[in-house]
Formats: structure tokens, C-alpha cells, sequence
């Protein structure tokens, strides 16, 4: 009975018609929610603006090894990001719930955004139609938004095991 199961496979996911935002185009803004120990609070881009430059890291699933594995990454890394006047962001269509209960399980030092409503991943062009049977993951992707509001770098995989190349984007923001 269960060796038909040990022959199963994921089906490999289904790239979107939207693509991703190029260089030097406006980032666009957006307003999402993030679990903060005083509850929800919401995190908008623009704020950024003039002030510092930006990372967003979209991730497919909170609690995937990937997934886990890129924002421990980051989270070992964070000084080098600070040093390059950076605010980190991960963003993925999770609940702020399961976001916050990943960032206290792993000791994350830097936010995680929900885009529950799909609407940002949607707008950068990174939202799968259909991943391994679900509508609306985001990809594996990340962005650089300079202080002047501009994207000056943008990677997106329809791989969701591959990692971005983190040197490229350390490069991007000096």
C-alpha cells in the first residue's frame, strides 16, 4: 500500500506570467503587517525612503528547511547588512502568527512581513500561481531598494531550493 507512496514527487512549480521588477525602476511601496511583542504593526517601505536601503527576501513557507536555512543565514549575517546602512525584511504569504513563532524558534534579529493578501509579491512580480498544489506562494527572491526608492538589484528563482547569491547583494548595496 504505501510503496506507491515512496514513489511520489513533487510536481515542479508553476512559473507566473508576472515578471519580476528590473533595475532601476520605482520600488513598489507597500504597507504589511509584522508580530512585534506589542502586537501587529505595520512596516511600510516608503518609510525607508531618504533614510536607509532596503533588503526584501520573499520566501516560499515559513518553517521549510530552505526557508529556515536562508533567514539563519541572514540572521548570522545581520552586522554586515547594518554596516551597509540596510534594514532587512523577509516576506512571505504566511500569517503574522506563524511568522512571529518561526522568528522566536530560529531567534530571528530581523522582521518577518506577511503578505497574507498576496497583493506585494503579486506587485514585484514573484507569486507562483500554483506551487506543489497551492495558489499564491511567493518565489524565492530578493530585492535591493536603494535610499532613493529604486530597485538596484532583483533575483527571483522558480527553484525553490536555490538560494540568493548573498555576495550579489551585499555588492548591490555599497
Amino acid at each position: 500500500m504505501f510503496s506507491a507512496l515512496a514513489k511520489f514527487t513533487l510536481p515542479t512549480p508553476k512559473q507566473t506570467i508576472n515578471m519580476t521588477l528590473q533595475n532601476g525602476v520605482d520600488a513598489p511601496d507597500f504597507t504589511l503587517k509584522t508580530k512585534t511583542p506589542d502586537g501587529l504593526e505595520d512596516v511600510c517601505l516608503s518609510e525607508h525612503k531618504g533614510q536607509q536601503n532596503v533588503v526584501l527576501l520573499f520566501f516560499p513557507f515559513a518553517f521549510t528547511g530552505v526557508c529556515t536555512e536562508e533567514a539563519c543565514s541572514v540572521r548570522d549575517d545581520l552586522s554586515a547588512y547594518d554596516d551597509l546602512d540596510a534594514k532587512v525584511y523577509g516576506i512571505s504569504v504566511d500569517s503574522p502568527f506563524a511568522q512571529e513563532a518561526m522568528s522566536l524558534k530560529e531567534s530571528l534579529n530581523f522582521p518577518l512581513l506577511s503578505d497574507f493578501n498576496k497583493k506585494v509579491s503579486s506587485e514585484y512580480g514573484v507569486l507562483y500561481d500554483n506551487f506543489i498544489g497551492f495558489e499564491g506562494v511567493s518565489k524565492r527572491s530578493a530585492f535591493v531598494i536603494s535610499k532613493d526608492g529604486k530597485i538596484a538589484y532583483s533575483w527571483s528563482s522558480d527553484d525553490p531550493k536555490q538560494l540568493p547569491d548573498f555576495s550579489l547583494i551585499k555588492r548591490a548595496l555599497a
